[in-house]
């Protein structure tokens, strides 16, 4: 029991740090500042790669690298998921250029909400009429933001379903997180030299700015993958329950960033536009919380 109790304490700490540092990341991305979104989605794609192959080399993790190469085939799932995941960080670091940070945290607040109708609509999976209660309100909070706003929320709807869409890929793809996030990067890294390529012949190259910045740029691919590899470690040992009530702590650190540092305008029409969301969260985790509850004494 003791050994147990150890294992869900480094896992909740595992847990914990992996989602603080994606609450922190919009101040990371932050110190990029002058250098265009793109560009920066491009050091973090070829960084990324590079500092993968480090650590599988260091784990000794190349056979499932390997069988997975050998059948281009089946990549098919795998290249969906790159594609995914390549939005998702672009526009990412695109709202935290333009200081939109409320709009991304309000994305990945959205996020498993857009899994489970995903999940209702692709994979004609069944669903409790409170996590129907639930997408029914999150939809609300999208059509406020719409209509009484004045805009469309493409921030917060392309991260959610970028996301939501990865994560419906990833359930097709059989290689673990490392292995398959390092593919997938591998299957970005030859449109990622091609842009490279293009931004020194356009000039517009910051890498060569200076030490500090070329520092910055190579960091990323650290700091894409280490919150990654402690999300793994907090997987392996927490209940899947326990992990979906942390994964609120990265889009309510991004919502505080974005209000208290950036000091982003929160208007009487966004903030109830939250409120519907977390009402909506609350829902979807009670509902799942009873269905767990349920499913054990059975």
């Amino acid at each position: 029991m003791k050994q147990d109790a150890s294992e869900v304490g480094k896992g909740v700490a595992y847990g914990l740090s992996a989602y603080l540092l994606w609450g922190s990341f919009p101040l990371y991305f932050a110190l990029f500042d002058g250098i265009p979104a793109f560009e920066v989605l491009v050091h973090r794609v070829i960084w990324s790669c590079g500092f993968l192959v480090i650590l599988i080399s260091l784990l000794g993790r190349w056979s499932p690298v390997k069988v997975a190469l050998q059948h281009p085939k089946e990549l098919g799932y795998v290249f969906g998921c790159a594609v995914c995941i390549g939005i998702n960080w672009g526009v990412y670091i695109y709202a935290v250029e333009i200081r939109q940070v409320l709009q991304a945290s309000l994305g990945y607040f959205l996020t498993p909400l857009v899994s489970v109708a995903l999940g209702l609509v692709v994979l004609r999976e069944r669903i409790s009429r409170l996590q129907v209660v639930a997408v029914v309100i999150a939809l609300s909070a999208i059509l406020l933001q719409l209509f009484l706003l004045g805009f469309v929320p493409w921030i917060t709807l392309v991260l959610a379903f970028s996301f939501g869409i990865y994560s419906l890929f990833r359930k097709k793809v059989v290689l673990d997180g490392l292995s398959g996030l390092f593919v997938e990067t591998l299957l970005l890294l030859p449109a990622g030299l091609l842009a490279l390529a293009w931004l020194g012949q356009t000039g517009d190259f910051h890498f060569t700015g200076g030490v500090g910045t070329a520092l910055l740029l190579v960091s990323s691919g650290a700091v894409t993958t280490i919150p990654l590899l402690l999300f793994a470690g907090s997987a392996r040992r927490l209940k899947l329950a326990t992990i979906g009530l942390l994964m609120y702590i990265t889009p309510s650190i991004q919502f505080m960033v974005a209000v208290f540092v950036f000091n982003e305008p929160l208007t009487a029409g966004k903030l109830f536009s939250f409120m519907l969301i977390w009402v909506a969260l609350a829902i979807y985790s009670s509902s799942t919380w009873l269905e767990r509850a349920r499913t054990a004494v059975t």
